[in-house]
């Protein structure tokens, strides 16, 4: 595996710690600069950060149907920028994407799991919504239960697998492609990346809201 050239002193895992809280700190200061000298015609860097906010929402809210974004807003929106960012970081020479590890997928899938689960019970009480864990079936309610708990474990293993694959498999296919022919391919596998980054990032903040939307939509039943 690539070992760049910035962090060869560290420890494997440290690395990955470390540049997530490169990306932590680059989100910190993209949010002070957006605030920095607030206008009510926005412009420049503030202008870009209100119309990223109302696209997720718009985004959001499109998936969710009849219920209200915003209150997840700052969850899905900082999760977006943090995988998008951890993804991209590892095109900059001498870096690696955070998002390369599984260590560090499976943390915001944990968070999105119990997030989830929260608004659901927060919407409809503790027995409401796990009443609905066992279906309509009254005499089938132990087994569905059982499955659909199973079911709900596993998209944490699925969030957090499909991030740290995708994302490793293109960094390990760049690396192989750059020590064969180096002066040719890294320009279009950089362009490809950027655009596989932007999309692992933006299923993983889809998932995410459609499991938001159906703990939320569970009350219907």
């Amino acid at each position: 595996m690539y070992e760049p050239y910035a962090f060869n002193l560290l420890p494997e895992h440290y690395k990955y710690i470390f540049l997530t809280w490169v990306v932590m700190a680059i989100m910190v200061v993209l949010a002070l600069v957006a605030r920095k000298g607030l206008t009510l015609i926005p412009k420049g860097w503030q202008n870009f950060m209100e119309s990223y906010v109302e696209g997720m929402l718009s985004f959001m809210s499109d998936i969710m149907g009849g219920h209200d974004a915003r209150p997840y807003f700052p969850l899905i929106g900082t999760l977006f920028l943090f995988i998008l960012i951890s993804n991209w970081i590892g095109l900059v020479p001498g870096f690696i994407a955070p998002t390369s590890n599984w260590n560090t997928t499976i943390a915001p899938a944990i968070v999105v799991f119990f997030y989830y689960h929260y608004v659901g019970i927060r919407k409809q009480g503790v027995l409401k919504y796990f009443k609905h864990f066992g279906g309509p079936v009254w005499w089938l309610s132990p087994l569905i239960f059982v499955l659909e708990t199973i079911g709900h474990f596993a998209r944490v293993l699925s969030l957090s697998i499909r991030l740290f694959g995708n994302i490793f498999g293109e960094e390990s296919l760049f690396v192989v492609l750059f020590s064969l022919v180096p002066l040719l391919v890294p320009v279009p596998i950089m362009f490809l990346s950027i655009f596989f980054g932007f999309i692992q990032a933006l299923v993983f903040t889809m998932l995410s809201i459609v499991y938001i939307a159906l703990a939320v939509e569970e009350e219907e039943h």
